[in-house]
């Protein structure tokens, strides 16, 4: 019969993922910024040599915890994407965020990103802007698909709504501020359908 040894405070295989998790949890608590590589390291609870192998920079831990948002299915984005949704649907979930699981609310974690990472040539700067090039990317070809006017110009409208939304609910401290943005957005997708006029 195989035994597993346990490994004091819960050390051992899966380094990689408590990293992120804690993380995670810390980014979203905290911010960025105020959190440090050794809080990472005691909160997954991993060596810091663990940590520094996984991940060589706090660059490296902020993208790789952005790139396990973007697939995890927790963003905007990953809504735009649900194809069991009709486009219109999709569009408007934008502007449906549960309320977070704790305080406080943090809005856009890729716009948070950007903010602490000012630099446009950083990594993390520069994986953000991508996410939010995706995004308009995925409502203008929803638009498109809903036969709307001017779909490029739309969709960045669209997605200045939601980023708008999720950075003042962030502000205010209300996860459904995107209540507001959710009425603007309908009536724009209302006049740019072909029967509008």
């Amino acid at each position: 019969m195989d035994t597993v040894t346990a490994t004091p405070h819960g050390r051992g295989r899966g380094g990689r993922e408590r990293i992120l998790a804690a993380a995670a949890r810390l980014f979203a608590a905290q911010g960025i910024n105020a959190t440090g590589m050794e809080q990472v390291a005691e909160e997954a609870p991993v060596s810091k040599r663990t940590l520094y192998a996984h991940f060589r920079t706090k660059s490296d831990l902020v993208v790789a915890h952005l790139q396990d948002l973007a697939t995890s299915g927790a963003t905007l984005e990953s809504v735009l994407a649900r194809e069991d949704v009709p486009p219109g649907e999709r569009i408007l979930r934008m502007f449906d965020q549960p309320a977070p699981e704790q305080d406080p609310v943090r809005g856009c974690p890729f716009i948070d990103a950007a903010a602490e990472f000012p630099d446009p040539r950083s990594a993390v700067h520069s994986y953000a802007r991508e996410q939010k090039l995706r995004m308009v990317r995925l409502v203008a070809g929803l638009v498109t698909v809903m036969g709307c006017r001017q779909p490029a110009a739309l969709a960045e409208q669209l997605v200045t709504l939601a980023d708008g939304a999720a950075s003042r609910a962030m502000v205010l401290g209300e996860a459904d501020y995107g209540r507001h943005a959710r009425a603007a957005a309908e009536v724009l997708l209302k006049q740019a359908l072909p029967e509008a006029n």
